[in-house]
């Protein structure tokens, strides 16, 4: 980790040599399977149909390594983006931010293999900076989720799940190059050998932005051409060791380390325009994940987990960036501004099948947040600390045998220990409780289609930036925030009625309440967080996969979402389109080639009360040619039609970029 004061560090070699001559080894092996980490997946339902697979309990809600491969989706942003539900856009930091279903990451929090990672200070997380190399699947549950991810999942999770060897040797590397000097390499080793298992993955990316399409029209803060301050590194490794005695019991240390460095592309819009850099957005962390029988009927499930964060934004005077900005709108105080937080927690589940047709888990959760705010002069001016504390209990009903019920419940309690900001005198606040409930009812109407309904009560607590943020001295704290509430409503239908065939289609409410938003002029010209909101979304959802023969795979799905600002219908929900259209077809033209195209359409969106951005379309396209079954070699081009577009006013999205990838598997 790079905290200040430290010298800067010597980041990870660029490993193309390694990646080249790991292709040519593997050039003569079998292809490998694609392998999960079981005690990294979280379903609602007790059991799932087989080891080693995800299932899907809604409609697009996972997103597999062969669909990341497939669609070159290379950080977690750009995967989730492939499923129904999901809007992708851009935060005022320019960071790739997600809304699955209308709610934000704060509402649908990250977790990597069941463990919440999201950033203690904001609940944030910049989705650009998660690599998708050492993942077997993204799951995603939306409005209804399992009460053993904890608190704050008031429309659902996003959950990371990490690779498990499935061979006594396996390895995979790729290698990638596209427009303005972008570079990527990622390598993957693992062996299973019964009594114990190993992984390691690394992954390296960086470039110098991207080019924006030749339609845009400059301004005064951005000429055209390449995207200003848009150079950015990242690098990823991951290391997993289990044991697994037998009887089903297993036992995993998993420890991950991210070293980011970026620049901040200024709004096109000259007015708020920011002129930022991020020096390092690191990420550090050591996890224990263990599941142990207690006779035959019982399990324990235990999660430890230690999460450090470190990152440094410098504001700058212009696009110059030569001197810092000290003060006025925009400036981050001594024009650096240093976090340093950490997270420590621990979750654990009891399983029980004790009972006849029930399933049985009771899951306690601890979690405590430290977040640190200096400058450039090593000054401490703000320090936070809260416990979080969860404890549910969930039990799976086999009404017959072809009628399951599942019930949950959970208390939630926040409790804030250590409360200190420079120039602000602060009473401690009480202790904030939030209640969830929720049921879901599943018919399997044959063996090849499901009917589900689900209802849920959820809640998220007011992150520390929600309670104590000053947004640059434009905003009065408010530590007595409430919990945001919703219910989350859906019916749904999954089905394979013909053979290479699956629909699956999802109707859904979400009414939201106490919603936390801002309020203007409480005092002067300053604003504050509030509990005044009624948000109500409704949607509709629909997916199809098909093979055509043996040459043609094609697939689509579509979003729907109506998001009703109910409390002030004068204030529009912002960054929401409310259709969304995904398509794909792949040929293959024989047993060497392959074309793979993905098309997506998004109607316009409302990024403020009087700004609306228009919609658009976008192709990708790329062709594979396999000289043998275990080398891949790719060419293909993102945004093939160059179309001008915008996720968020004043941050254009990227122009036509080609790429090329050569991608090898081994498997013994």
């Amino acid at each position: 980790m790079r905290y200040p004061g430290n010298p800067p560090p010597v980041p990870l070699p660029f490993p193309l040599q390694l990646a080249v001559l790991a292709c040519g080894l593997l050039a003569g092996a079998a292809h490998s399977a694609d392998a999960v980490f079981d005690l990294g997946v979280v379903t609602v339902l007790g059991q799932r149909t087989a080891n080693g697979t995800v299932g899907e309990e809604q409609v697009s809600t996972t997103v597999t390594r062969a669909g990341m491969q497939r669609f070159n989706r290379d950080n977690v942003g750009d995967a989730l983006n492939l499923l129904s539900g999901v809007t992708l856009s851009t935060n005022s930091r320019n960071e790739k931010t997600i809304a699955v279903r209308g709610f934000d990451t704060r509402q649908v929090p990250l977790f990597i293999d069941g463990i919440p990672v999201y950033v203690p200070y904001d609940g944030y997380v910049d989705f650009n900076r998660f690599a998708t190399a050492d993942l077997a699947a993204i799951q995603v549950a939306k409005g209804y989720s399992a009460i053993a991810y904890g608190a704050n999942t008031l429309g659902g999770a996003i959950n990371l799940i990490s690779r498990k060897p499935a061979a006594a040797l396996e390895a995979d590397a790729s290698l990638g190059a596209g427009a303005v000097g972008a570079r990527r390499a990622a390598a993957n080793i693992g062996s299973n050998q019964g009594l114990w298992y190993a992984q390691a993955g690394l992954s390296f990316s960086e470039g110098d932005g991207f080019r924006l399409a030749s339609s845009f029209q400059p301004t005064r803060s951005e000429d055209g051409g390449v995207r200003d301050n848009g150079r950015y590194r990242d690098s990823k490794v991951s290391l997993k060791a289990g044991l697994t005695p037998g009887g089903g019991d297993e036992y995993a240390l998993s420890y991950y380390r991210q070293d980011g460095e970026k620049g901040q592309p200024p709004s096109t819009v000259p007015e708020s325009a920011r002129y930022w850099k991020w020096p390092y957005w690191d990420k550090e962390s050591l996890y224990l994940v263990t599941s142990t029988g207690l006779g035959q009927l019982e399990r324990l499930k235990l999660r430890l987990y230690h999460d450090r964060y470190a990152n440094e934004v410098d504001s700058y005077t212009d696009g110059r960036y030569a001197t810092l900005k000290t003060s006025g709108p925009g400036s981050v105080g001594s024009g650096r501004s240093i976090y340093r937080d950490h997270t420590n927690g621990a979750i654990v589940e009891l399983q029980s099948l004790r009972l006849a047709a029930h399933s049985l888990q009771a899951v306690a959760h601890y979690k405590a947040d430290h977040h640190v705010e200096t400058d450039a002069t090593a000054t401490t001016n703000a320090r936070f600390d809260d416990t979080l504390l969860s404890l549910g209990a969930e039990d799976l009903v086999q009404l017959d045998p072809a009628l399951q019920l599942a019930l949950g419940a959970s208390r939630d309690r926040l409790r804030p220990d250590t409360v200190y900001s420079l120039g602000n005198a602060y009473s401690l606040p009480s202790a904030k409780d939030s209640n969830n409930a929720q049921a879901g009812l599943y018919y399997d109407w044959s063996g090849a289609a499901r009917l589900y309904a689900t209802l849920a009560r959820k809640s998220r607590l007011p992150t520390l930036k929600d309670r104590y943020s000053q947004r640059l001295g434009t905003f009065i704290e408010n530590p007595a925030l409430a919990p945001e509430r919703a219910w989350n409503y859906e019916i749904g239908y999954q089905g394979a009625p013909a053979a290479a065939t699956r629909y699956d289609a999802a109707l859904y409410l979400s009414d939201v309440h106490d919603k936390i938003q801002a309020v203007a002029n409480v005092s002067g010209n300053r604003s504050q967080m509030r509990n005044i909101g009624q948000v109500r979304m409704t949607g509709l959802e629909l997916g199809v996969t098909r093979r055509l023969a043996s040459q043609f795979d094609v697939g689509a799905n579509y979003s729907y979402t109506h998001a009703e600002n109910v409390s002030a219908p004068a204030t529009r929900v912002t960054d929401l389109p409310a259709h969304k259209l995904a398509a794909h077809a792949a040929w293959h033209a024989d047993e060497r080639w392959e074309l793979v195209a993905y098309g997506l359409a998004n109607s316009g969106r409302w990024a403020s009360n009087t700004v609306r951005l228009g919609g658009y379309a976008t192709l990708d396209a790329k062709a594979v040619y396999h000289p043998s079954a275990r080398v891949a070699l790719e060419a293909g081009a993102s945004n093939v039609g160059d179309r001008n577009y915008q996720l968020a006013d004043g941050f254009p999205a990227a122009g036509r970029a080609w790429f090329f990838n050569l991608n090898c598997q081994y498997q013994d």
